[in-house]
């Protein structure tokens, strides 16, 4: 089966689906990923933070699929940004991954009381350049930090990946990222839950005979977003991916539309700041 694409404003392209590392047991990370990557799965999205970079790398090699159908992401986590500090988590992400390259660095968070991630994408501008990876992006940065990065260097990030679910839509984000170019790449996309048993979610799984978690995962790629959901097991792995044998009607569409209701999850990006 081959996933749909999106295509990024630096001619790369980024699949629309895949699954994430994030609270993934480092031991148990190698599995999970041959699995998912056997399974179909062609993005893998990582991080330093996650402790389990490592097991990324382990289970990319073992699942025997070749490295260029895999499309794999790591991020900059907060302690390393500035512009020296940034270019030697690269360098220490790749040892961990046994990689020479990836295929999308992101800063994780843009932590503005520090004031340094545009030191810190400065420095991903450089890594790509030099090769260490084909695409650079950020992680639940607001419209004035974008705005920020663009002016200042003229590169506008590839991805934005954020916290988008139903009851956390950030419509106003995603259309800045529209005209921009932006890709638009939702984490916690089931929104831990929270809306499953929602009106328009339920019927949806109903008329479709899917689970409320498929009805949400096929709304975030009817909205134009990637997503990267996660699970330890082979089943929820496999009926995560299994999202491409039905579709939301635009009346289902409009129904979870009105769920939004501004709802974080995680924390705010404007005040998060532990490093």
């Amino acid at each position: 089966m081959t996933l749909p694409t999106l295509a990024l404003n630096d001619g790369h392209s980024l699949p629309q689906l895949g699954f994430g590392l994030w609270q993934v047991p480092a031991a148990q990370t190698a599995e999970v990923t041959a699995t998912a990557l056997r399974l179909g799965y062609p993005l893998v999205d990582g991080a330093a933070i996650y402790g389990n970079e490592i097991g990324q790398g382990e289970g990319i090699r073992a699942s025997g699929i070749a490295r260029e159908k895999i499309f794999v992401t790591t991020k900059v986590w907060n302690s390393e940004q500035g512009y020296d500090r940034t270019l030697k988590a690269v360098r220490d992400s790749l040892d961990r991954l046994g990689l020479p390259w990836v295929d999308l660095i992101l800063i994780h968070w843009p932590t503005p009381a520090r004031d340094l991630y545009l030191e810190t994408w400065r420095a991903l501008i450089k890594a790509r350049d030099e090769g260490l990876c084909r695409s650079i992006g950020v992680s639940n940065f607001h419209q004035p930090h974008l705005q920020r990065l663009i002016g200042e260097t003229g590169v506008v990030p590839a991805v934005n990946q954020v916290e988008v679910n139903p009851r956390l839509q950030q419509p106003g984000l995603r259309a800045f990222h529209a005209a921009q170019g932006i890709v638009t790449q939702s984490w916690t996309p089931l929104g831990q839950g929270k809306s499953f048993a929602a009106a328009p979610i339920a019927a949806a799984a109903a008329r479709c005979g899917k689970s409320p978690a498929q009805v949400i995962l096929r709304w975030h790629l009817q909205i134009g977003a990637a997503v990267i959901p996660r699970s330890t097991r082979a089943a929820g792995l496999a009926e995560n991916l299994a999202l491409f044998d039905f579709a939301l009607t635009e009346a289902e569409m409009a129904a979870i539309a009105a769920l939004d209701e501004g709802q974080r999850c995680g924390p705010d990006p404007d005040t998060f700041e532990i490093v």
